[in-house]
């Protein structure tokens, strides 16, 4: 590292940014998608096992199919989002480690072990979908993560041929600022931390 980012940036990334809930009509190119991907995917992870698998829902066909898996909450922000990416992970994720660590055989690690594998997948997965939501910010779109679907729908909708297991969804696009809430509190450091 050689040094902080600026002020502009963090705030950008994480200060001023919100959880967006309405949309501006302005679409995503898919080339932007790909460049987000090729940001968040340098994220750490354990074994360098990369388990995440991401969905980039963008045709109205996909966010129909979509649709009937949402809470009630949850169905106008996601239609009208320009993309709504379906943040999964591979159960089986070590069959690529041969490629991804070749270094040892981490592939033995988890394979046979179904308790490690499914914590190891859903811990990075989930840690790669975090770094899916900055990647998106450091490139001018604005992020909207939501719990509040039905995951075992999900599955059976998208991930039938793959196993992948679906963990939480987030929305893409452009914000508009009518649809944000009051920002709530945060915890202080003393509140949350110790040094020790």
């Amino acid at each position: 590292m050689t040094g902080a980012l600026d002020a502009a940036a963090l705030d950008q990334l994480f200060r001023t940014a919100r959880t967006q809930n309405k949309w501006q009509d302005k679409p995503v190119a898919e080339e932007t998608l790909r460049a987000l991907y090729d940001l968040l995917k340098w994220g750490p992870t354990s074994a360098n096992a990369s388990p995440a698998r991401f969905a980039f829902l963008t045709s109205d066909a996909a966010k129909a199919k979509l649709k009937e898996a949402l809470s009630p909450g949850n169905i106008e922000k996601t239609m009208t989002a320009p993309v709504t990416v379906i943040v999964a992970h591979d159960p089986k994720f070590y069959d690529q480690l041969p490629k991804l660590f070749p270094h040892a055989d981490a592939r033995s690690w988890f394979a046979g072990n179904w308790s490690l594998a499914d914590t190891t997948a859903m811990r990075n997965g989930t840690l790669q979908g975090a770094y899916l939501m900055l990647a998106a910010r450091s490139l001018g779109l604005d992020v909207g993560p939501m719990s509040g679907f039905d995951n075992m729908k999900v599955d059976d909708l998208f991930f039938a041929d793959t196993g992948w297991k679906s963990n939480f969804l987030v929305n893409l696009g452009h914000g508009d600022p009518a649809g944000i809430f009051e920002r709530g509190p945060r915890l202080e450091f003393d509140e949350a931390c110790r040094i020790l």
